[in-house]
């Protein structure tokens, strides 16, 4: 990641404060990955001398791991911290970092904010531990997400290669096709429509991850980044792809004005009246324990291709493991992320319900065998996997891709409750972030 002004690190402190509620803070123009190389040896050395590690993450399995590392390692403490998610995370973690005091010594970041935090120095590169000598071990799109040139910030957690969810018995009931491709989804979602007015092919009110998990997807590349130099562009002719399609279900009606993970969406899946949902390889755990009743009706498929015989895929969410740079015990830290993320501590998440972002575990039989109960027998990992392998890994975001985020309902969202199309949304979207971009001393066009 390029040097930076001091005026574009305030810059993006005050994104944190805009956008998350945090309270703004400074930077400076010295570099601060002043981390010389550490050697196996001294990690080691610093598991047996010991220490505690506070750990901030809200993800489910990191409990077990925390616990078998206590086990492996007893004079080292895993202070975990998982009450928080989403914009709390973020906020409590930039007001931290902007007091520089009680910053944990591991934080989990999402993909999309990996390089926001990095930017402004929030990070440390942990090149110098090693981390850059397991590239190999990682799918693209995450690896890619976590690092910069020669440096990475944290080591992938999980990944989210997307899948069509769907409702078999649905589908089975009114003899309609699972779609292969966009056109035919289009298609499906007319018919089930039709059959039963009640029926929606999906549930969608506007959502700023989804739509561009499908441009990515599409092959649209609307964010180039270059250090401070930005570029921003929803008029590519793949962009086109995916506004002409979805503008068609949002104006024949097929897609149910519903937000997900609300009760109204877990009634939708469980009830039939969602017949699918695109979304990442982390979702049959949420399906299991929200949506119980509908155990046996719900099946996995490979996401719609734009163009028929097309395998490209994308990315749904995940997240890393990182080390702030003001947090403390780098060592223990670190060995804590490496074991988690690369070593034993990845079969225990599988196990607990994790989806890997590691290729040995994506390739692994036992992995790609395993049967899926809630989806009668179904090998859904072996989709899972299939799609990992077919993410393009030249996706970027936005350094402030969590305020392009917080305003998407503002601009691309009225396509949803007005008669904005979806391109204009676009459009709107593309300059209020590129005003914002240029206010914040980013380089924009």
């Amino acid at each position: 990641m390029r040097r930076t002004t001091s005026r574009l690190l305030r810059g993006i402190a005050l994104l944190s404060a805009l956008a998350m509620g945090a309270t703004a803070c400074g930077g400076s123009d010295d570099d601060s990955s002043g981390q010389k190389d550490v050697s196996a040896g001294d990690i080691q050395a610093a598991l047996e001398k010991g220490g505690s590690v506070t750990v901030w993450a809200w993800e489910p399995t990191l409990k077990t791991v925390a616990a078998d590392f206590q086990k492996k390692y007893p004079k080292v403490k895993i202070n975990l911290v998982g009450e928080r998610s989403g914009d709390k995370h973020y906020t409590a973690l930039s007001n931290a970092i902007s007091a520089e005091k009680g910053v944990p010594d591991v934080a989990q970041v999402e993909y999309f904010a990996m390089s926001q935090y990095a930017l402004t120095k929030g990070l440390s590169d942990v090149a110098p531990f090693g981390a850059d000598k397991l590239k190999a071990k990682y799918t693209p799109g995450p690896w890619n997400a976590v690092s910069e040139d020669k440096a990475v910030y944290g080591l992938p957690m999980d990944s989210g290669p997307m899948a069509l969810f769907y409702n078999k018995k649905v589908f089975d009931k009114y003899k309609v096709a699972v779609p292969t491709t966009w056109d035919e989804y289009v298609d499906a979602a007319r018919k089930l429509h039709k059959a039963d007015p009640k029926v929606f092919i999906a549930a969608d009110a506007g959502d700023a991850g989804l739509t561009t998990s499908l441009l990515w997807q599409a092959g649209s590349r609307p964010y180039k980044v270059d250090g401070t130099k930005v570029k921003i562009d929803f008029a590519d002719a793949n962009a086109k792809k995916y506004t002409d399609t979805w503008q068609k279900l949002i104006d024949e009606k097929l897609v149910a004005p519903i937000n997900g993970w609300t009760d109204d969406w877990y009634k939708g899946l469980g009830d039939g009246t969602l017949a699918t949902l695109p979304s990442g390889a982390w979702m049959p755990a949420n399906f299991e324990t929200g949506v119980k009743n509908a155990s046996g009706d719900w099946r996995a498929a490979p996401m719609p291709a734009w163009t028929k015989g097309d395998k490209a895929s994308t990315e749904n969410g995940g997240s890393a493991l990182t080390l702030p740079a003001l947090g403390k015990n780098k060592e223990l830290a670190y060995a804590f992320v490496e074991y988690a993320n690369s070593g034993d501590g990845v079969a225990t998440r599988i196990k607990e319900g994790a989806f890997p972002a590691t290729t040995a575990e994506l390739q692994d039989n036992a992995f790609l065998n395993k049967e899926f109960e809630y989806f009668g027998g179904q090998k859904a990992n072996e989709i899972f996997a299939e799609s990992a392998a077919n993410v393009a890994s030249d996706w970027s975001y936005l350094p402030f891709q969590q305020y392009a985020n917080s305003i998407f309902n503002d601009t691309v969202g009225k396509a949803y409750i007005s008669n904005t199309k979806l391109s204009a949304g676009l459009k709107s979207w593309q300059d209020a972030s590129i005003k914002y971009g240029k206010e914040q001393g980013f380089t924009v066009e």
